[in-house]
């Protein structure tokens, strides 16, 4: 199962999971999370999405 590796994948996760949910448009969705949307199933989202992000930087080192 995936992890999130910054707190700015995290929240694009929890985008993509909400709108896999159906709780928000998939039209909502930009960049990062709409990505997510279309390869990752509702499992690896929720994987991902709670995280813990007390010890992750607010973005990924490239």
């Amino acid at each position: 199962m995936p992890k999130a590796y910054s707190e700015a994948q995290q929240k694009a996760a929890g985008a993509a999971l909400s709108a896999k949910r159906g709780d928000t448009k998939e039209s909502d969705l930009q960049g990062a999370s709409k990505d997510m949307y279309d390869s990752m199933s509702e499992e690896e989202l929720e994987k991902m999405a709670s995280t813990d992000h007390d010890d992750l930087p607010e973005k990924a080192d490239d």
